[in-house]
C-alpha cells in the first residue's frame, strides 16, 4: 500500500514542479519591451518578432496555469475537495485572461502597423486607442491574470498548511506570498502604485516560493505519510 500510494502522488508532484517552473520561464519571456515602451506605437511593427515570440510564450503560460491545478486536483481533492476545485477553477479564469492579454498584445502590434501605413494622419486617434489598449493590457496581465492565478497558490497553501502535504514552512511562506501579491496588484488596482519597485518587491515572495515549491514538488514530492493516511 505504501509504494502504490507513493507513486500515485509522485507523478503529479513532479509535473506540478515542471510546470510551475515552465510557467516562470514563459512568463519570463512574455515580456515584450517594445510594447511597454513610450513610442511603442511607432516602434512595435518594426520589432513584430518579439511582438510574436512574446504572445507564444504568453500562450504557453496559459497552459501552465490551467495545468497546475488540474494535475493537483486528484491529490488534493482528497483532503479539501472544495478548496481543490475552486484552485481548478481560478487556474482556468488565469488562462482565460491570458489569452485575452494575448488578444490585446496582437491588436497593439495591429494598431502599429495601421500607424506606419497611415503614417502622421490622426495622430490623436491612434495615440488613445493605443493607451486605451496599452492600459487594458495591464490591467489583465497584472491584475485580473495575477489575482487569480495567486487565488490558485492562495488555495495551495491553505490545503498544504492544513495537511503538510509539504513542509509547513513552505505553506506559511507560500500564504504570506500570495498575501503581498494581492496587495501588489490590488494597489496597482487603484492606481497607487505602478509597475515599479514597490510593485515587483511586493510580488518577490511568492515568486520564490514557487521556486522552492516546485523544486521540493520534484525532488521530494508530497508527504507520504499524509498520502497513506488518506488512502487508508
Amino acid at each position: 500500500m505504501l509504494r502504490t500510494s507513493t507513486n500515485t502522488g509522485r507523478r503529479p508532484a513532479v509535473i506540478t514542479g515542471l510546470l510551475l517552473i515552465a510557467g516562470m520561464v514563459a512568463g519570463i519571456f512574455s515580456v515584450v519591451p517594445v510594447i511597454d515602451g513610450a513610442d511603442y506605437i511607432v516602434k512595435a511593427f518594426t520589432s513584430e518578432n518579439q511582438v510574436l515570440i512574446g504572445a507564444v510564450f504568453q500562450l504557453l503560460m496559459s497552459v501552465a496555469y490551467v495545468g497546475i491545478p488540474i494535475m493537483m486536483y486528484p491529490i488534493l481533492s482528497k483532503h479539501n475537495k472544495g478548496l481543490a476545485l475552486g484552485s481548478v477553477a481560478f487556474g482556468i479564469i488565469a488562462g482565460v485572461f491570458i489569452i485575452i492579454g494575448v488578444i490585446i498584445l496582437l491588436l497593439l502590434l495591429t494598431l502599429s502597423h495601421e500607424f506606419a501605413r497611415v503614417g502622421t494622419l490622426d495622430v490623436s486617434y491612434f495615440q488613445t486607442l493605443g493607451e486605451l489598449l496599452q492600459t487594458g493590457r495591464d490591467l489583465v496581465n497584472h491584475v485580473a491574470t495575477t489575482l487569480a492565478f495567486v487565488l490558485t497558490m492562495l488555495l495551495f497553501n491553505c490545503i498544504f498548511y492544513q495537511t503538510k502535504l509539504v513542509p509547513r514552512w513552505l505553506s506559511v511562506w507560500g500564504l504570506i506570498g500570495s498575501a503581498l501579491s494581492l496587495l501588489a496588484s490590488l494597489l496597482f488596482m487603484i492606481r497607487f502604485i505602478g509597475l515599479d519597485a514597490t510593485y515587483m518587491m511586493l510580488n518577490i515572495p511568492i515568486a520564490f516560493q514557487e521556486m522552492g515549491l516546485a523544486i521540493w514538488l520534484i525532488v521530494k514530492g508530497f508527504n507520504p505519510r499524509v498520502q497513506d493516511s488518506v488512502s487508508n
